[in-house]
């Protein structure tokens, strides 16, 4: 999916009214229609009483459908006009004066005193401010939005002081965006949703760390934009989800045996941290990879062959950390970095293992920190490297940023100036090259776990040994590393899934996605 700026969703939603030969009116009620049939499938109970605030632009106009659409469907509905000008949206005008005539209660908020007294509810909706937003919120729209982050404050205390309370029993919900959320800088001030339910097309700013606590948990709903006009805009950035990955993913030939599907080859490890490059041996065989060699230190031989047989295993001169990369075999794809250590002499073996070697490539944690120190080191790693650093990993690489979209911003710089891709890994990992952005959208909290960033090095160092180009690598292993988490989410407890749950899991993933249709 395509990831569109607000006015290249203004462009689309012009071309669906043009050549579908609808009316603005009617795309706002397939958006609203959309959402309700949403809205009413989670929150079941219509004795809920539910407050709407509603802008006086076209976001607010889908507040109205909105109201007007649960009044039909028997819901207890309220609805509150935030007037921050005078002028009213053509659209908006016309359905207000729909809710007036079917009789719904609605109020106009022109001051503090107009405001409800929001506890009273259950659900607050808000539609005050949409895509357009440029200015910081100011005036009335913002005393509402302080009461509406009020309400949002007592729904978390409340949770946290009654177990097992319902959690949709009360909540804030975002029509498209949050009121206040900027789509293209950094954000102060919004509305803390709990769930923001968007429309068609994915927003990059609801999936950057930052506004989490604006928008919540997130919902892209169909609403029927015309998918040629869509097409037809260009964009850089894009949302993976299943049926990408699945359209991505090689298919294993009747004939094929160890020799025709890879030779991945994973170096790392020093005293202590042998089971780093274990866990990402390990992710790397089950990923699919024919072959897997491991080449640690002296210290870690014997523990690689011990926990896991089917690995090969290169023994290094060096006794407690790598001294020197030195081998014979012809590995299809190196994953390097991982619990290696920055002692001189493993520097200066992964400086020159770095310098000669051409082929596909991963590189990981003490890779990423040797390679924040020596930065001139970043123009002799092969074209398509793939990093894997962790936020303070990034941070050392390409030094501080003032928000996520400066991060973002100079971390495309540095992948642009040396042809490498880039995974910021995380909550929604972006996968960033010289050219794209892809959002990655697997994956949940219990991947916030020890040798969690190591299995994913062997996974993609896998894919790359498989023959897969470095961007679907990057692309198929972070998803399938966080579908992992997805689809174990009813059995392990994400407080105890650990990173061996990650490599159990990749065979489920690999059949889930064969299923899919």
């Amino acid at each position: 999916m395509k990831i569109l700026s607000s006015e290249q969703i203004r462009i689309v939603d012009a071309e669906t009214i043009n050549r579908e030969d609808i009316s603005s009116l009617e795309l706002m009620k397939r958006a609203a229609t959309a959402f309700c049939d949403w809205f009413t499938k989670k929150y079941t109970n219509k004795h809920s009483l539910i407050v709407i605030f509603s802008g006086v632009g076209n976001n607010g106009g889908d507040g109205l459908v909105i109201a007007r659409i649960l009044h039909k469907r028997g819901y207890n509905v309220e609805v509150f006009i935030v007037e921050y000008k005078d002028s009213y949206s053509d659209d908006c005008a016309h359905n207000l004066r729909r809710v007036k005539k079917e009789k719904i209660h609605c109020k106009k908020i022109q001051d503090k005193l107009d405001i409800p007294f929001i506890e009273k509810y259950d659900i607050v909706i808000d539609g005050v401010f949409g895509l357009g937003l440029s200015r910081e919120v100011k005036g009335i729209a913002a005393d509402v939005i302080e009461v509406i982050n009020d309400f949002s404050s007592l729904i978390a205390g409340y949770y946290k002081a009654h177990a097992g309370y319902s959690k949709a029993h009360k909540s804030v919900i975002s029509i498209d965006v949050p009121s206040g959320l900027f789509l293209d800088k950094k954000t102060d001030f919004a509305v803390k949703a709990n769930e923001t339910v968007s429309f068609h097309t994915p927003k990059l700013a609801l999936y950057l760390p930052e506004n989490y606590l604006f928008a919540g948990n997130v919902t892209i709903l169909d609403i029927g934009l015309n998918e040629q006009a869509i097409s037809e805009i260009e964009s850089n950035l894009f949302f993976t989800e299943r049926n990408d990955i699945k359209a991505s993913i090689k298919p294993l030939l009747k004939f094929a045996h160890k020799g025709t599907e890879g030779h991945a080859l994973i170096i790392g490890g020093s005293i202590g941290k042998i089971g780093s490059v274990s866990l990402a041996t390990k992710a790397a065989l089950k990923m699919g990879c024919g072959l897997i060699t491991a080449y640690v230190p002296k210290c870690g031989v014997n523990i690689i062959q011990s926990q896991f047989p089917e690995a090969m295993v290169i023994e290094d001169k060096g006794d407690k950390h790598i001294s020197e990369i030195n081998f014979e075999i012809t590995p299809d794809a190196i994953g390097i970095g991982i619990g290696m250590g920055q002692h001189e002499e493993t520097i200066t073996a992964f400086y020159q293992f770095t310098k000669n070697y051409k082929g596909p490539m991963v590189i990981d944690a003490d890779g990423l920190n040797v390679l924040s120190k020596h930065q001139e080191w970043l123009s002799i790693i092969p074209p398509k490297t793939i990093l894997t650093p962790h936020p303070k990993e990034l941070m050392r690489l390409i030094g501080n940023w003032r928000d996520d979209f400066d991060k973002i911003k100079k971390t495309v710089e540095i992948a642009q100036r040396f042809d490498l891709i880039i995974i910021i890994k995380g909550a929604y990992s972006l996968i960033i090259d010289s050219q794209n952005i892809y959002v990655n959208s697997s994956g949940t909290a219990a991947l916030a776990t020890a040798g969690s960033g190591d299995v994913l090095t062997g996974m993609i160092t896998s894919l790359l040994a498989q023959g897969y180009d470095s961007m679907d690598a990057a692309r198929v292993g972070t998803y399938i590393h966080g579908m992992t988490a997805d689809i174990t989410s009813q059995y392990i407890h994400p407080r105890t899934f650990i990173a061996s749950d990650i490599i159990d899991n990749i065979g489920k993933c690999y059949i889930n996605l064969d299923s899919l249709f």
